[in-house]
C-alpha cells in the first residue's frame, strides 16, 4: 500500500517544524538580557536590603547597651570614685551572651563582641569594646567609654541619638576625623548635636561611635 502526499500537506509539515524548532528555547540575546536585569537587581537591592537589615537593629542593640549600663551603674554604686578601674569587654561580654541581638565569643578580656551594625565582627572590625576611662580630671575608671567600630551609615547618627541619653560625651570619627557631638562636662556643656553627628557620618562601614558613661 502506497501512501502519497500532496505538496501542500508536506509543505504544511515543513512549516509547522520550522515553527517547533524556532520556539524551541530561548536565543542568546534573550538569555543577556535577562541576566543583565538580574544582576541590575542585585546591585541595586542587595545594599538597599542590608541598610534596611540595619537601620531596623539599631534600637535593639542600643537597648542591650542601656540595659548593661543601667545594671553596671547599679551595682557599682558606692564604690568610690573610680567604679569602674577594673572594667573590660569581659565585663560586656558576660551581660550580653545570651542576646539574640549581638554575637559574643571567646573569654574574659579578650571578649569578642559582634554588634551586626556594619563590619566583619571580628579583629576589631565592627564590635563592641570597652574599657576604663577618665573623665573630667578625675581618676581613669570615674567612667568608661563603650566604642562601635565599623558602624555602617544606615545605623547613622541614630545609634548616637539613642545612646546619648546615657553619655556624657559623644565622638563620632568618620568622614572628617574625629568630631564630637556631644560633651555635658565641659562648660557650659555642649549638647548633643544631631546636625554635626549626621554630617560626620561617612558612607560604608567606616564609622566609630565613641561614647564615655559615668
Amino acid at each position: 500500500m502506497q501512501i502519497y502526499y500532496s505538496k501542500s500537506s508536506l509543505r504544511g509539515q515543513h512549516q509547522l517544524s520550522a515553527k517547533e524548532s524556532y520556539q524551541d528555547g530561548f536565543s542568546l540575546i534573550e538569555v543577556s538580557i535577562v541576566t543583565a536585569i538580574i544582576m541590575l537587581i542585585a546591585i541595586i537591592g542587595i545594599p538597599a536590603i542590608q541598610a534596611y537589615v540595619i537601620e531596623n537593629k539599631v534600637p535593639r542593640v542600643a537597648e542591650e547597651i542601656q540595659r548593661f549600663v543601667a545594671r553596671i551603674k547599679a551595682n557599682t554604686h558606692g564604690f568610690g570614685s573610680t567604679p569602674y578601674a577594673g572594667i573590660h569587654n569581659g565585663t560586656l561580654a558576660s551581660a550580653l551572651r545570651g542576646s539574640s541581638v549581638v554575637s559574643v565569643s571567646g573569654e574574659g578580656a579578650m571578649s569578642n563582641i559582634a554588634h551586626g551594625l556594619g563590619g566583619l565582627g571580628t579583629s576589631g572590625r565592627g564590635v563592641v569594646q570597652i574599657e576604663a576611662h577618665s573623665l573630667a580630671g578625675a581618676g581613669r575608671g570615674s567612667a568608661f567609654s563603650i566604642t562601635f567600630t565599623d558602624v555602617n551609615e544606615a545605623a547613622c547618627p541614630a545609634l548616637a541619638s539613642i545612646l546619648q541619653r546615657i553619655a556624657e560625651s559623644v565622638t563620632i570619627s568618620g568622614r572628617a576625623g574625629a568630631a564630637q557631638v556631644k560633651n555635658a562636662t565641659q562648660s557650659p556643656p555642649q549638647p548633643y548635636n544631631p546636625i554635626l553627628a549626621d554630617a560626620q557620618c561617612s558612607s560604608g562601614d567606616s564609622n566609630t561611635f565613641q561614647f564615655v558613661v559615668r
